[in-house]
């Protein structure tokens, strides 16, 4: 109940971005700004769901797209820090960030290299934060190499894969990941609970101020409505819920017991149904983020 009443309230009138650039009005200069940075071989609508939630509860949206499968991490991250002060240069309020897989990689590399004013809170959804199994494996079949693109093929487990040489996080940052795999071959190659493409261990990150593991996969997570209800409470207060600590906070010796069919998803059929063809495609290489 108390972070319902520290959330932001939506400006009437107000109808914030969500585009890939945010046109700034003198309604949206003191509001929150939450920047959505997709996966790898994803697009900004696998977040849609979720920034018109975010929205909803009187953040600015930005949706945030770039090429996954052909940029580098250099030019992807000069992309969106041109995107940011393109849109937040004048704002007085914090520009938070909330990430699914690959993107939550980008922005580390983002906060580590550029200065934010008004750095505000990240929320991470299901990010490599130590590299992916499946990256390695991929790297060991020529045929299948150079379907992971300059980025993708960057996401290993060894010391010298882009998160691996990213240091610890300097911000406010929360983590959740699954434990839920749809795919039981990729998770064989993966060390532990896994949500189908990044083992827990691997989400964690040094630095990080809270972590869930809650009972999904990789590829809705973020489509499911208590996550959605942990990152607004997290981006509000920088805690998630009591509730959401006690049932799904970390511990090796811990096992999530909450049964994934007995809560919502986010009511956007059209949205899902693009996720779930994702999904369907992660069988394949080409959907790791």
């Amino acid at each position: 109940v108390e972070a319902e009443a520290e959330r932001p309230r939506r400006t009437p009138g107000r109808i914030p971005s969500l585009s890939a650039t945010a046109p700034v009005g003198p309604d949206t200069l003191d509001v929150p700004t939450v920047f959505l940075v997709h996966g790898l071989g994803r697009r900004p609508a696998s977040l849609a769901p979720m920034g018109r939630g975010l929205v909803a509860a009187g953040f600015d949206v930005v949706n945030f797209g770039y090429p996954s499968w052909t940029g580098e991490a250099d030019s992807l991250v000069a992309m969106l820090s041109d995107t940011i002060a393109a849109c937040c240069a004048d704002r007085v309020h914090e520009v938070n960030f909330v990430t699914h897989s690959l993107g939550g990689i980008l922005v580390r590399k983002y906060l580590q290299d550029q200065s934010l004013e008004h750095r505000g809170r990240v929320v991470m959804l299901a990010p490599p934060n130590g590299g992916s199994e499946i990256i390695d494996f991929v790297q060991t079949v020529p045929g299948l190499r150079a379907l992971l693109g300059p980025i993708g093929s960057a996401l290993g487990t060894d010391s010298t894969s882009l998160p691996n040489t990213l240091g610890p996080a300097q911000f406010e940052l929360g983590v959740i990941t699954g434990d839920r795999s749809l795919n039981p071959i990729y998770s064989w190659l993966i060390p532990g609970p896994d949500d189908g493409k990044v083992s827990v261990e691997s989400a964690i990150v040094p630095g990080l101020d809270q972590f869930l593991v809650v009972p999904f996969s990789h590829s809705f997570v973020m489509n499911r409505e208590e996550v959605l209800d942990e990152i607004m409470t997290f981006l509000a207060t920088g805690s998630f819920s009591q509730a959401a600590l006690e049932a799904w906070a970390y511990s090796p010796d811990d096992s999530t017991t909450i049964d994934p069919d007995s809560v919502d998803v986010l009511p956007d059929s059209q949205s899902i149904g693009r996720d779930s063809a994702d999904a369907a495609a992660s069988s394949s290489v080409a959907s790791h983020g």
